[in-house]
């Protein structure tokens, strides 16, 4: 059971996710009968699974909340600022239950009753008569009162998935439900049983067909299938005339049955049930992840093995192997791969909730959603996000009167954007406020002692200032910002995940950020380097050129720069660099590599050639150095540093000379 409850609560929080992203689009487009039938129909399947395992405390909520919206769905109350203020607060309430499951935290349960009491009165407002609320007080399954109109005929069909059991559904209680409505007759089909060979007992192979003859209606009767998924029943109404349905049901003839439909134009076609998509855990991500770096590892010492011993058979089986390994490799990524929207619903609920407490009016566009990332930056990346936004709202945006004056719409935009370029993912967020007045960012890094009085810096050096630890240019401390804990995490954040974030702002025309990130975080391709004894790699993505030149010539170069296909670039002497003290080569190589809008050459002694390399940390201890993004284990089992080139650049260009 324990496993079904942890299934619940994972298909649970997704189901919340989404019921929360409806609801941001229906405070968009309030009289949407789609979204309304659609955020009605989760309501009552998280209330239906949720008393199924013991959470009836989100059954209850969800039960009244469902009651709510079944009178907008039937035009009985329009939905306005309250309603939906109410159903987000019940939502937040819902995740806490779900988390909190034993109710026994005070303040949640006093929030509970509130809540509850809330959405009773207003249901009590809309229509004082409804005899039912007086029981649901009591108890929220109280069953709506049964119709006494005409008799109809139902043609039902219920086909389950083949794993049907394992969520914890019992399909006779279901059709035994069935028989309390009215008159019934099922038929069961046993044509799919396999062999006894191939028997699970876990698994579904039969389908039900039902005719039942009733006073109910079709909605009353979709009530019985709460456990069931829309796609694996159907009700039929507008069904054969009574006597012809009396003949079949003694018959139990299925032949003449679609016979009968097909003369009165009702065909249902049965469709075999395949399974399109499965979940899998997170942990077994990670572990197909490893097995496939330890694959390339492996790949890297057949490789290197082949090509010592010069056989041309094992060559192309070394080489044919390679192809596969790269291929599994890619499509591992692609399974690990996590679109944007994911994380989504975060950033609008925080854009929605921070702009009306600031009273701000603010509209919250994206584009690109659909973008995949590795879901480890997925992970990584949604506080750091949080924490632009935020400062957006706050510090960037104005409020509608200042807006006016300024000659501005009222209403100010934060615009997400995600892209891909290549071997990268590019989001951007910016927005048209105030935009950061540099000239105070100058006063408060001299206020501060980030910078003496008498040094005249860049808009670049200013930018770059912000990022740096402590620093704040708000007034006064808020809840929301002004602590002087920024920018600075947020570059952070983001260089874990071998990311790089750039920042551009115009007074009065306001903010953008861009984050460029790589696609993956465990393997890369690289280009594989020697200094000395030791190997490095530098990943291929941030490479523009590779050149030969003398050492002799190296030394000639002032200023540590050098002419390469007619352009001066500036270049960092790595084996000066990392200290080494052994006699340079006669001739050196000098990579080319891209810096934002610059170029920046390292000098090595030896190119080897591109290779895979998989990441793996560098352990506690050299955690606070940020000149290396990990190492890489070769073929012949010598470790080789990943050089992080960006990191290199900046280190290189905040050292004391």
């Amino acid at each position: 059971m324990d496993d079904f409850k942890s299934k619940f609560l994972e298909d649970a929080r997704d189901l919340i996710a989404d019921f929360e992203g409806d609801l941001l689009e229906l405070e968009k487009h309030p009289t949407d009968k789609e979204l309304i039938e659609k955020t009605f129909r989760v309501m009552h399947t998280l209330k239906g699974v949720s008393g199924m395992y013991g959470f009836d405390n989100v059954g209850e909520i969800t039960h009244h909340l469902e009651t709510l919206y079944d009178f907008v769905r039937n035009g009985k109350l329009s939905l306005n600022e309250k309603i939906l203020n109410l159903t987000f607060t019940s939502v937040d309430h819902i995740k806490q239950l779900l988390y909190e499951a034993d109710f026994q935290k005070t303040e949640i349960r006093e929030k509970h009753i509130r809540l509850v009491q809330l959405i009773i009165s207003i249901i009590s407002e809309i229509e004082k008569n409804i005899k039912h609320y007086q029981a649901v007080q009591k108890d929220f399954s109280t069953q709506k009162e049964v119709k006494k109109d005409s008799i109809q005929n139902f043609r039902i069909v219920i086909r389950p998935d083949t794993y049907v059991f394992r969520r914890g559904v019992n399909l006779l209680l279901t059709i035994n439900e069935l028989y309390t409505l009215g008159s019934c007759d099922v038929t069961a089909h046993f044509d799919e049983i396999p062999d006894f060979n191939e028997f699970n007992h876990s698994e579904c192979y039969l389908f039900w067909e039902i005719f039942l003859k009733t006073t109910h209606t079709k909605e009353e009767i979709e009530e019985v299938f709460m456990f069931i998924l829309e796609d694996e029943y159907m009700i039929l109404n507008d069904s054969p005339q009574e006597e012809e349905i009396s003949q079949v049901i003694e018959k139990k003839d299925v032949t003449k049955i679609l016979q009968t439909e097909n003369t009165l134009e009702k065909r249902v076609v049965i469709e075999e049930q395949k399974i399109s998509s499965i979940k899998v855990s997170a942990e077994k991500l990670d572990f197909l992840m490893n097995l496939v770096s330890e694959l390339v590892t492996m790949q890297a010492e057949l490789s290197l093995f082949a090509e010592k011993t010069n056989l041309q058979k094992l060559l192309d089986i070394a080489e044919n192997n390679e192809k596969l390994i790269r291929r599994l490799r890619e499509n591992a990524f692609s399974i690990c791969l996590v679109p944007i929207r994911e994380m989504m619903v975060r950033f609008q609920r925080l854009v929605r909730d921070l702009s009306a407490e600031l009273g701000k009016e603010i509209e919250f566009i994206t584009e690109g959603i659909d973008t995949e990332l590795d879901k480890t930056m997925i992970d990584g990346l949604s506080d750091p996000i949080l924490h632009i936004l935020r400062n957006s709202i706050d510090h960037g945006i104005e409020s509608p009167q200042e807006r006016i004056a300024k000659g501005k719409n009222p209403k100010g935009k934060i615009i997400f954007k995600a892209s891909h370029e290549g071997a990268n993912v590019f989001i951007n967020i910016s927005d048209d406020g105030k935009g950061i007045n540099l000239k105070k960012v100058n006063e408060v890094a001299v206020k501060k002692g980030f910078v003496s009085a008498d040094v005249i810096l860049s808009d670049k050096s200013l930018i770059d200032i912000i990022f740096m630890p402590g620093f704040s240019t708000a007034d006064k401390v808020s809840e929301v910002s002004g602590r002087g804990v920024g920018m600075d995490v947020v570059r952070k954040k983001i260089s874990e995940i071998r990311g790089e974030i750039d920042l551009q702002t115009q007074e009065n025309f306001g903010t953008s950020i861009t984050i460029k990130l790589p696609l993956t975080l465990s393997i890369v391709d690289a280009l594989l380097v020697k200094i000395d004894e030791q190997y490095f790699f530098i990943p291929l993505e941030s490479i523009d050129s590779c050149s030969e030149i003398l050492h002799e010539d190296i030394e000639k170069a002032s200023h540590h720069r050098f002419v390469i296909e007619g352009e001066l670039i500036p270049y960092i002497y790595l084996r000066k660099e990392f200290g080494f003290s052994h006699e340079n080569p006669e001739f050196e190589q000098i990579i080319v590599v891209k810096h934002n809008q610059r170029k920046v050459g390292f000098v090595v002694d030896v190119i080897i050639g591109g290779q895979q390399a998989v990441l793996k940390p560098l352990g506690e201890m050299f955690k606070i150095q940020e000149i290396f993004s990990g190492a890489s284990i070769l073929g012949d089992g010598e470790v080789a540093l990943v050089i992080d080139s960006q990191h290199l650049i900046l280190h290189y260009i905040r050292k004391p000379i």
